[in-house]
């Protein structure tokens, strides 16, 4: 994996207002700082959700190593990046702790004493994936889950998130600057370029911005609230595909329906249509969105959604 961005929908509505869903991976340590913009919606993988082997493998592999290791000084903002044999010195070193956090995952899932330091760890970390895939875990093993285990792996890490926005300019202002994170400053400035190269779709009044729909989906499925659920499935899959490896319209829906019976209601947040102009006349927001209306606001009781019944709005889907 690597710093990357993509343009999932990008719309203007009738009255001129913009919407994108961009798509963007960049390391787990740096999502905090992400997180804090509150005029995003958005949805990641979690730690909890991803199965421990996988990670373990994903970190082995493809481990998150600092594009730079800038030497120390008084303040946030590092000095001088160091370069030469310190760089690599700082490099063999974030990979030593890389390593021993493998061996400290591994030691949670099976037995702290199970395999010799020196074993190679993906020679180990296949036996564990055997004996996990065959339900052969031996007794001793503490079998810790992986919303615990997996934890221990964040530095590590990559992330990908999906964000939808109508607001972007604080964003650019804070995390494109010199005096930034270099990791969030590297994906703010593919994201920023990503918005610039993009050309948004002029949609109507009754039109909707749905994220990771694909033309023949409209061709498929027989009605916009359907889209919109297909919409909001994929959105909290992260991905387009699904674990077979192919588009599937029923379990996206079927997602969305699971993710609305259990109050689970960010991914509901990503479709989004036009304020109509009576509503604009009112004002311009609704939610963290200006001049559009999320799916998820049309959901009675939306904020709260397994507390007490409230009566559903008047309003339809389709404005």
């Amino acid at each position: 994996m690597s710093f990357d961005v993509k343009t999932l929908a990008d719309s203007r509505s009738p009255a001129g207002y913009r919407l994108a869903t961009l798509e963007a991976t960049f390391p787990r340590f740096v999502l905090a700082e992400f997180n804090t913009h509150r005029v995003f919606s958005r949805n990641s993988a979690s730690s909890r959700a991803i199965p421990i082997a996988k990670q373990l493998r994903r970190v082995l592999e493809e481990p998150y190593v600092p594009i730079e290791f800038g030497s120390n000084q008084p303040g946030m903002q590092a000095g001088p990046a160091l370069d030469g044999e310190k760089r690599d010195a700082a490099e063999a070193e974030w990979l030593r702790a890389r390593d021993d956090a493998v061996r400290r995952v591994l030691g949670l899932v099976a037995a702290p004493d199970a395999f010799a330091d020196g074993a190679d760890l993906l020679d180990v970390l296949q036996r564990v994936e055997e004996a996990i895939r065959d339900r052969a875990q031996p007794a001793a093993w503490l079998n810790v889950h992986k919303q615990v285990a997996n934890r221990l792996l964040e530095p590590f890490m990559w992330h990908t998130v999906i964000v939808t926005a109508t607001e972007w300019d604080n964003f650019w202002n804070l995390r494109c600057h010199a005096d930034a994170q270099p990791e969030i400053r590297l994906v703010a400035e593919e994201m920023r370029a990503a918005i610039e190269a993009s050309e948004p779709a002029e949609l109507g009044w009754d039109e909707w911005h749905l994220p990771l729909v694909r033309p023949e989906d409209r061709d498929q499925v027989a009605s916009i609230e359907d889209l919109i659920k297909v919409s909001a499935g994929r959105c909290a899959r992260v991905s387009y595909l699904t674990h077979a490896g192919k588009r599937d319209l029923d379990a996206d829906i079927e997602l969305h329906d699971r993710l609305l019976e259990s109050g689970h209601m960010s991914p509901l947040e990503h479709p989004a249509r036009p304020l109509a102009e009576t509503e604009l006349k009112e004002s311009e927001w609704s939610g963290n969105f200006r001049g559009w209306r999320s799916y998820r606001k049309d959901i009675p009781g939306e904020a709260n959604p397994l507390g007490p019944k409230v009566p559903a709005r008047a309003a339809s889907l389709v404005a």
